[in-house]
């Protein structure tokens, strides 16, 4: 049997005054996405479990069939497998974003969603000053804002951080690394920005009306994840098509094929049609083929709406119909529509509600015809309280 899984990342939301009080979901022409709800089943699923915030690191395990209170090890470890690191027993490593902050004030969790190269230099820059060779820090490059920090010894396991994106807008302050241990943090982020502040690319950005990376924001501090692989817990061999490093790093610990993919970004203008039609070509060779696409969360980070509706309609067009086509092509098959978590246009924030789940194919057949929007999920008799074990379902024989 061949199986697909589509990520739409944060496309659930509450409704919109200015969208009729409709949600993206509902306001979307989705026809692909409502064909395979009414064909097949539509329930919820809670992607968050107790104790956890909701964010892509805890709802992608969740969805991808493991228990994050086995197996997450914090969101920086996910990314460091993305990029190969290797980390010994006493390293500890952080997410560093590139972030806006004006006044004390979070404007921007991605500097206006910075260019590589750009990023890259600034991250230069950091490096000869804040981690010289031979030192217990190092700083380690990814896609546009989102980067890595090591650092070797310490102990950072009663820190507390924030997501920059959970504080959108809003003051700074009650929100900086804290606890036993946060000093280091908090100084490097200080140095950091005496360093950003004058840098030649921020210079250029504010003559562009660009925002500028004033600041490095350190958060999800982990050691070494210990995550089993798919082969080894579902016997299915897989691959991923993400541009996000953080879903990378969760298909390099599962034993899954990342697949690279010209074209593709994090932001809404990624090539949708090379995504799903990389996944079609992707099904012949693998048992799963999961394609996450992470534009309806960043346009709602953005607080943008219309966005937000334009990227459902165009995951629907281009990734969703061909990839349906697709597996009917094959004698067994089934399909896994879902996001990992809600992500609110209004709040600008990821929120821990249930998510709505649209499931076709082999097997998979409706029990009462709905459409894929959150009200019909939640009207449906099918809910999943612990996220991790719709993986069974969605693989089961029966």
């Amino acid at each position: 049997m061949k199986y697909a899984i589509i990520i739409p990342d944060g496309a659930a939301d509450s409704g919109i005054e200015d969208l009729a009080n409709q949600t993206p979901l509902e306001a979307a022409s989705k026809p692909n996405m409502d064909a395979i709800a009414l064909a097949g089943r539509i329930g919820t699923v809670r992607t968050t479990p107790p104790n956890f915030s909701a964010g892509s690191d805890v709802c992608t395990l969740c969805l991808l069939g493991y228990d994050p209170a086995k197996y997450h090890p914090g969101r920086a470890p996910l990314e460091a497998a993305a990029m190969g690191l290797k980390l010994s027993a006493d390293d500890w490593v952080m997410r560093c974003n590139l972030v806006t902050i004006v006044n004390g004030i979070m404007l921007d969790h991605s500097a206006g969603h910075i260019g590589d190269r750009e990023a890259r230099h600034l991250l230069d820059s950091l490096r000869k000053e804040l981690a010289p060779e031979g030192g217990p820090i190092e700083f380690h490059a990814g896609v546009s804002y989102r980067h890595l920090m090591v650092h070797h010894g310490g102990d950072f396991s009663k820190v507390k951080t924030t997501p920059p994106h959970d504080i959108p807008a809003q003051p700074i302050k009650g929100y900086m690394p804290r606890g036993p241990g946060s000093d280091t943090l908090l100084d490097l982020m200080h140095r950091g920005a005496d360093i950003l502040s004058e840098h030649d690319i921020n210079v250029v950005r504010r003559q562009l009306g660009e925002q500028p990376a004033t600041h490095i924001w350190l958060w999800g501090q982990g050691r070494a994840a210990n995550v089993p692989t798919f082969m080894d817990q579902y016997k299915k061999t897989g691959a991923m098509i993400t541009a996000v490093d953080l879903l990378r790093g969760i298909a390099n610990l599962l034993g899954w094929q990342n697949i690279e993919v010209p074209g593709i970004t994090s932001y809404h203008d990624t090539d949708y049609n090379a995504q799903g039609q990389y996944a079609c070509d992707a099904l012949d060779s693998y048992d799963v083929v999961c394609c996450h696409v992470e534009a309806p969360d960043e346009a709602s980070h953005q607080g943008d709406y219309e966005t937000k509706v334009r990227s459902i309609e165009a995951i629907d067009q281009f990734v969703v119909g061909p990839i349906y086509k697709k597996l009917q092509t094959f004698d067994q098959w089934r399909l896994l529509i879902m996001p990992d978590h809600a992500t609110q246009c209004a709040t600008r924030k990821h929120h821990d509600a249930p998510v709505p789940f649209a499931m076709a194919g082999t097997h998979r057949k409706s029990a009462i015809a709905r459409p894929y929007t959150e009200k019909a999920a939640r009207e449906s008799d099918l809910h999943i309280e612990k996220g991790y074990e719709l993986m069974d379902y969605f693989l089961s024989d029966n």
